[in-house]
C-alpha cells in the first residue's frame, strides 16, 4: 500500500513538474525541423531549412499571438537518429509540430512518436505513397512518386517510347516509381524490359548503365533521391548512351534545379515529370525564386525548397485558424484538423491538402531541359491538373 501511495504521489509530482515548463512557455509555438543537414542528402536539408527561414522572414515570427520558434536538428538521413531526435523534441522541447523528413525511412521511423504524442508531423520531402498511412497525424506538403511517375508513363508511348528499362534507388520511393511507371506504361501498350534497383548507400551506377546500354531500350526511366541526379547524368553521358539512341526520361529528382546548371549541355532535351520547376511561369513563383536566391547567395530553389515553404504555410495557417479555448495553445488534434482541407496557391501552382488522406493534391508538369539566358532550366510544356496520389485511389 505504501509503495502504491508513493507511486501515485511521485506520478503527480512528475506530471506537475512536466506541466511547469509548458505553462511558462505557453506563448512559444515550437516547430521541430528534422533534416539531413550533412551526408548524402545534405542538399535536401539545406534547401528546406532555407525555405522555412524565408517563409518566416516574409510572414513574421508571431502568429495568433504566439511566438514561432524553429528548432533545426540534423539526422544525417539515419532513421535511428531521426527517431531519437523526434523523441527529444517531443519530450524535452515540447514541440507543437514535427516537420522536415528528408527520406522515407526517417518519416516512417517517426510516425509512431507522432501518433503516441498526438503531434502533427508535416512531411516536406519524403515521397513514398504509404507515409501518410503510417500515422493519422502525418500531413504531406511534398509529393509522391506515383503522382509524377504515372504522368511520364502516359507521355512516353505517345512520343515513340515503347520499350523502357527502369533504374531506381532500392527503397520505398524507388519501388513506388518502378511499380506505378511499369503498370501505367504496360496499360498504355508499352513494355518494361528490365527493372534495375541500385543500393541507397554508396551507389555505383556504372554497371547498371552498362547493362542498359547492352539491352538497347528506347529509353531509360530513372528515379534517384535528390542530390544523386548529377552522378546519373554524368555516367549516362560518359557511356555515350544518348549517342546510342537511348533517351533518358525521369522524375524531376534527376534534373534537380539545385544541380541542373552543373550537369552541362548534355542534359539538354531530357524530359521529366514533376510538381515544381524553378522556371514555373507564375508571378508568385517568380517572386519566390527571386527572394530565395537573394536570401541564399544565388542558390536556386528546388522542389525540396517548395515542400518546406508550403509546409510552413500549412503550419502557420493551422495555428491561425485552429480552434482553441481563449489564448491557450491549440492541441495537436486542433492543429491537425486545421491543416486538413487547406487549399492555396503555391509557387508550384494550386495545392490542396486532402482532408481524408492528409496528402497533397497538385498539378504535375511535363518538362524539358532547355537553355535560357545561359542557364539550364526545366521548362514546362504540359500539365496534368489536380493529381491525387494514385497509390490512394485504388
Amino acid at each position: 500500500m505504501k509503495r502504491r501511495h508513493f507511486s501515485a504521489a511521485a506520478l503527480a509530482a512528475v506530471t506537475f513538474a512536466a506541466a511547469l515548463p509548458a505553462l511558462a512557455q505557453d506563448n512559444t509555438f515550437k516547430i521541430g525541423l528534422i533534416l539531413p543537414m550533412t551526408g548524402q542528402q545534405a542538399t535536401t536539408g539545406r534547401q528546406i531549412e532555407a525555405a522555412a527561414r524565408l517563409y518566416m522572414a516574409q510572414n513574421g515570427d508571431t502568429v495568433a499571438g504566439k511566438k514561432i520558434q524553429l528548432i533545426v536538428k540534423d539526422d544525417t538521413s539515419l532513421p535511428d537518429a531521426t527517431r531519437r531526435l523526434a523523441q527529444e523534441l517531443v519530450v524535452n522541447d515540447k514541440v507543437n509540430v514535427l516537420a522536415g523528413f528528408g527520406i522515407t525511412p526517417s518519416a516512417l521511423a517517426t510516425a509512431p512518436i507522432a501518433t503516441q504524442s498526438k503531434t502533427p508531423l508535416v512531411v516536406m520531402a519524403a515521397a513514398t505513397s504509404s507515409i501518410t498511412e503510417a500515422s493519422p497525424y502525418v500531413v504531406r506538403t511534398s509529393f509522391t512518386l506515383p503522382q509524377v511517375s504515372v504522368a511520364l508513363a502516359d507521355w512516353a508511348p505517345k512520343n515513340g517510347i515503347k520499350k523502357v528499362v527502369t533504374l531506381v534507388s532500392d527503397y520505398g520511393p524507388g519501388i513506388d516509381a518502378e511499380k506505378y511507371f511499369k503498370e501505367r506504361l504496360t496499360f498504355n501498350g508499352g513494355q518494361v524490359t528490365e527493372s534495375l534497383r541500385v543500393p541507397m548507400r554508396n551507389p555505383d551506377f556504372a554497371p547498371f548503365l552498362q547493362k542498359v546500354r547492352d539491352l538497347k531500350p528506347d529509353a531509360l526511366f530513372v528515379f534517384v533521391p535528390s542530390g544523386a541526379g548529377a552522378a546519373v547524368m554524368k555516367q549516362f553521358l560518359e557511356r555515350g548512351m544518348d549517342k546510342a539512341g537511348i533517351k533518358l526520361i525521369a522524375t524531376g529528382d534527376v534534373t534537380d534545379d539545385d544541380q541542373l546548371n552543373d550537369m552541362g549541355d548534355g542534359a539538354l532535351g531530357v524530359v521529366t515529370s514533376h510538381h515544381y520547376s524553378a522556371a514555373h511561369p507564375s508571378a508568385l513563383n517568380k517572386k519566390f525564386v527571386a527572394a530565395f536566391e537573394k536570401a541564399n547567395k544565388g542558390m536556386r530553389p528546388n522542389f525540396m525548397a517548395v515542400g518546406g515553404y508550403d509546409g510552413m504555410r500549412v503550419i502557420y495557417e493551422a495555428l491561425r485558424t485552429a480552434k482553441t479555448t481563449g489564448k491557450a495553445m491549440p492541441s495537436g488534434d486542433a492543429l491537425l484538423a486545421a491543416m486538413k482541407g487547406q487549399i492555396f496557391e503555391s509557387p508550384r501552382g494550386k495545392m490542396f491538402i486532402d482532408a481524408q488522406t492528409r496528402d497533397v493534391v497538385q498539378d504535375v508538369y511535363l518538362r524539358k531541359v532547355e537553355k535560357k539566358d545561359g542557364q539550364l532550366f526545366n521548362v514546362e510544356f504540359d500539365v496534368i491538373k489536380d493529381v491525387k496520389d494514385p497509390g490512394k485511389t485504388k
